[in-house]
């Protein structure tokens, strides 16, 4: 078995940046097996496999539509390509107040004694946000260590599946300006620290809007490799999430 095989890397423009992404090509049906073995071949925290919904479909064709629909198991994702990148439709999640007490012990945990502004739950995507004190800069987010290593045995009660620090961005002037900075871990998952998170940022452009006054920012995640998203809230209740993407792998996959 011989498969057309591709690693992307996605919010980014540069090679070795952003997300990496494994994209498998399927002319047939895998089992479920088989998925996972490739994954686990491919050892990145995403790995897609995209099958055709008919056997005529072509994946040489060239699509000269400007959006795709992806029929995935989570549901329906669309994606239009742009001059300056591809824009990811999804869907907004509230954060809620959530009280210090009841994750106290998972937040000191991962960061110890770092001062805490603000902690908010989503429980849509039983993601935690915890903003880090406005005191802190880019620099203090990207060097902070945190210690994922025992938050699943922390929290075991399923209500948190993924711990999302942020900061406010950094007054204008900058080489760059952010208006905040994030990073995530979900070692629920298996992964300690994901490089650049789209889901994240469905809560994160939730909450960094209501903060800021603002429906159009520019964040950056803050992961090793790094990662810049341009987000815009909809009037529908939705939020186009645009990044770039840099295709650093194409070959076959032999099975």
């Amino acid at each position: 078995m011989k498969l057309p095989i591709f690693i992307v890397d996605a919010f980014t423009a540069k090679a070795f940046h952003g997300n990496p992404a494994a994209v498998c090509l399927l002319e047939n049906k895998l089992d479920e097996d088989m998925h996972q073995k490739i994954a686990k071949e491919m050892n990145l925290s995403e790995t897609a496999f995209i099958q055709k919904l008919h056997p005529t479909d072509n994946f040489t064709q060239k699509n000269m539509n400007s959006t795709l629909t992806f029929v995935t198991l989570s549901g329906e994702l669309k994606a239009r390509r742009e001059e300056d990148g591809i824009v990811l439709d999804l869907p907004l999640y509230p954060a809620h107040p959530q009280d210090f007490h009841e994750v106290e012990e998972l937040i000191k945990t991962a960061i110890g004694d770092t001062l805490v502004q603000d902690i908010r739950y989503s429980p849509d995507t039983r993601k935690l946000l915890v903003r880090l004190s406005d005191t802190y800069n880019r620099s203090f987010l990207e060097s902070l260590k945190v210690n994922t290593q025992n938050l699943p045995q922390v929290e075991n009660t399923g209500k948190v599946k993924g711990l999302i620090l942020t900061i406010k961005g950094e007054p204008d002037g900058q080489t760059q300006a952010f208006d905040f900075y994030s990073r995530y871990f979900t070692p629920w998952f298996g992964v300690a620290e994901d490089p650049v998170t789209g889901s994240a940022h469905t809560v994160l452009s939730s909450y960094w809007s209501q903060q800021l006054g603002k429906k159009a920012m520019h964040a950056f995640q803050c992961s090793s490799r790094g990662g810049e998203l341009k987000i815009s809230l909809r009037p529908d209740g939705r939020v186009d999430i645009k990044g770039g993407a840099a295709l650093v792998l194409e070959g076959t996959l032999t099975a």
